[in-house]
């Protein structure tokens, strides 16, 4: 569930130990490795290329391990703030130089901030690729960081969360939902930023955050497409293994969230919101932990689609709910695994919120027969192909894996993973999550509805 943001407007892993199951679905779902190249440049760039010729085109994106949570204390909206401040000019380029040699030649560019990364990418004709790779090193190591460019910017991230979180119904609801469940981590500030820390900024903040973080030792480079790899990385040594290495060490978030002593409720009034909200967060662990291949297939069993759990009984059966959804976060520090049910017209939060206890409870005491488990298995591999069907989202998938698990070489074992899941650990891990200590709760309320 993680709170990504692109620039104009945000393949999940697996994991329970022990062999794969003799199963119709565990002998037929498969997937071949990603045939990738993996390198470090001397500067500590990790440079990642998958060659491929379906298509006359390729795919880059280069990832910067800084994302919401990263934000400097009392700063909150910095890495959102610097994903557009990289579309403004360079020292050899003007502003929305990347727009024109993108679009003009038929691609596409876009960027997007998430709580641990922000990702650039851009889709071209593959006899476009190196002067991508050249416009990307460039900006990276020629960003023009101005008063004129970071006011500019700035009022637009503000104004996007007066869009995103102030004017949608439901656009608070994030917000809070992370503001309860973290008290320490950073997670609880969300992505997005806060207008007041913006306007707080000065522009030597701005400046020394971009030195902070944006530098080749903290950036992962995925290229995916049609290309020779042997050309693609003498490019890559050209125009990024000579950029410097700076000295400093990069700052990195060491903090835990401490246990929670208990439940924790909030009740909000909204003005825009047409229908009441009900919002419940479990604490869970990190993405490359491995328990969350089972959270996953728990996610995919309780409210992925309209045949779900969660969906069948709020809003087929019981006619409580217009919408319900479940999701685990997929982070590089512990998340979040949460319920969200928007109440149908008349029916009170607090049945709402029963029908979701007993759902959960369910699911912590019965064992999920064996056909409910292999249609989640097949969902999550259904996904996990959709997710790899262009050149775009493979360098996506690869680049969210290396960043956020710290290693793109789990993709490999990813289908395996969900496979090896079975009843009584979905059972087991559901017990360990759903526990009322572990939870936060916001009731999310319509004025005037």
């Amino acid at each position: 569930m993680s709170r990504v943001l692109h620039r104009q407007g945000v393949a999940k892993s697996k994991g329970a130990s022990g062999e794969v199951p003799s199963s119709p679905t565990a002998e037929r779902l498969h997937l071949d490795p990603l045939p990738f190249r993996e390198r470090v440049l001397p500067n500590g760039l990790r440079a990642i290329t998958l060659e491929d010729h379906r298509s006359a085109t390729a795919a880059v994106n280069i990832a910067y391990s800084v994302g919401g949570k990263d934000d400097p204390p009392g700063r909150s909206g910095f890495a959102h703030l610097f994903e557009h401040l990289m579309f403004k000019g360079t020292k050899r380029t003007g502003a929305e130089t990347i727009d024109r040699l993108t679009e003009d030649v038929g691609g596409f560019n876009n960027a997007f901030t998430t709580e641990d990364y922000t990702n650039y990418y851009e889709v071209i004709p593959s006899n476009y690729l190196e002067t991508i790779l050249w416009a990307e090193a460039d900006r990276l190591s020629g960003l023009i960081v101005d008063a004129a460019n970071f006011q500019t910017e700035r009022e637009v991230v503000i104004s996007e969360y007066d869009q995103r979180v102030l004017a949608e119904p439901y656009g608070m609801l994030g917000e809070l939902a992370a503001r309860e469940a973290y008290l320490v981590h950073p997670y609880g500030r969300g992505v997005i930023g806060d207008p007041e820390n913006l306007r707080a900024a000065t522009l030597e903040d701005v400046r020394a955050f971009h030195a902070t973080y944006y530098r080749p030792d903290n950036a992962t480079l995925v290229v995916v497409g049609d290309f020779d790899s042997d050309i693609v990385d003498k490019w890559i040594d050209e125009y990024f293994g000579t950029l410097e290495r700076p000295k400093a060490e990069i700052p990195r978030v060491t903090t835990l969230e401490p246990a929670s002593g208990g439940e924790r409720r909030l009740s909000y009034q909204s003005t825009n919101a047409p229908l009441p909200a009900f919002n419940v967060s479990w604490h869970i662990g990190r993405a490359r932990d491995a328990e969350m291949p089972v959270l996953d297939i728990i996610e995919t069993l309780l409210g992925t689609g309209k045949s779900s759990r969660l969906y069948r009984a709020l809003v087929y059966e019981h006619q409580a709910a217009t919408n319900v959804w479940a999701g685990a976060d997929w982070n590089e520090d512990p998340g979040m695994f949460t319920i969200r049910a928007i109440a149908a017209t008349g029916v009170e939060l607090t049945r709402v919120e029963s029908l979701i206890e007993e759902q959960v409870a369910l699911i912590t005491s019965n064992p999920a027969d064996a056909a409910e488990l292999e249609k989640a298995k097949v969902q999550m591999y259904s996904g996990t192909v959709r997710g790899l069907s262009t050149y775009n989202e493979i360098a996506q998938t690869i680049v969210r894996s290396a960043v956020v698990r710290g290693s793109a070489h789990l993709l490999d074992d990813d289908v395996a993973r969900y496979n090896a899941v079975d009843a009584e650990s979905v059972r087991a891990v559901a017990s360990q999550t759903f526990v009322a200590k572990n939870r936060s709760t916001i009731e999310y309320l319509a004025v005037g509805a």
